[in-house]
């Protein structure tokens, strides 16, 4: 069994080091608030105390963090300190600029795999996501059976750039739902009748997961989905949810809560 090193144990990421500690693997593990991984070490696992030291043996990396800047430091770290051979995964969503600028940085003895996931935490503790894969995963893709199913998009940096297109379709999706609400509430529709019927309509994915519980992703994560898309390409409608995203993302009560609480915010505000 390959040795892996699994960096960045948020909401998402901890479940999925949990799948890999259950199948066997060695796991090294890294995260910035290192108290987050003693669960996974009472499990197993072992604590590096640094990027680099969580990488310097691993077969297989992988890194699963909040965004572009977090994964650019944890990068400067980790590249001189991977060995010949290693395959790197990386499953953040950061879009695809990232992932190609970390491939250039990389030598000719790393292979860069770009591997964000659609699905929440009840996925990622299930084995259940579906895992986007650009690039060669030929070697990691029995390593990536173990989270989900892999659905092979092209080349390195296709995977990052379908995932900001299906977040953004979930996220603004999303919005609008709660806009609609708020739209029955001002309308005097009822409430439980206007949801009913957006559920049998065209929307109803987004109305699932506007109402859904015992899931998670962070109200500041969909923001900084939305702000890489609309850097992308002009897109004015998901800019105007992007706004009501930042706004909810501002309340400390919301900022790191689902994006379900963040709906009940937009209908409301």
């Amino acid at each position: 069994m390959e040795q892996i090193a699994f960096l960045g144990l948020g909401h998402m990421g901890a479940p999925m080091a949990r799948r890999l500690l259950a199948a066997g693997h060695p796991l090294t593990v890294w995260n910035r608030t290192a108290a987050k991984a003693r669960p996974l070490v009472a499990e197993g696992a072992v604590l590096a105390g640094s990027p680099a030291d969580a990488v310097r043996d691993a077969d297989v990396v992988v890194t699963m963090l909040a965004d572009p800047a977090a994964l650019g430091a944890v990068a400067d770290e980790i590249v001189p300190a991977l060995r010949t051979g290693a395959r790197w995964i990386e499953m953040s969503t950061v879009g695809p600029d990232p992932v190609r600028e970390l491939a250039a940085r990389l030598g000719a003895g790393v292979t860069l795999v770009d591997a964000p996931v659609m699905g929440s935490t009840d996925r990622a503790a299930t084995g259940g996501l579906v895992i986007l894969a650009g690039g060669d995963t030929a070697g990691v893709e029995h390593v990536l059976a173990h989270l989900g199913t892999v659905t092979r998009t092209g080349p390195l940096g296709s995977a990052a750039s379908l995932k900001l297109v299906m977040n953004a379709a979930v996220i603004g999706g999303v919005a609008l739902v709660a806009e609609s609400l708020r739209l029955a509430d001002a309308l005097g529709v009822d409430g439980d009748t206007a949801r009913t019927a957006l559920a049998n309509s065209p929307v109803g994915g987004a109305v699932a997961r506007a109402f859904a519980e015992g899931v998670h992703f962070g109200t500041a994560l969909a923001a900084k989905d939305l702000e890489l898309a609309t850097k992308t390409a002009e897109l004015p409608a998901l800019e105007a949810a992007l706004e009501h995203y930042r706004r909810a993302a501002a309340d400390p009560a919301l900022t790191h809560a689902d994006i379900s609480l963040a709906a009940a915010r937009i209908r409301t505000s």
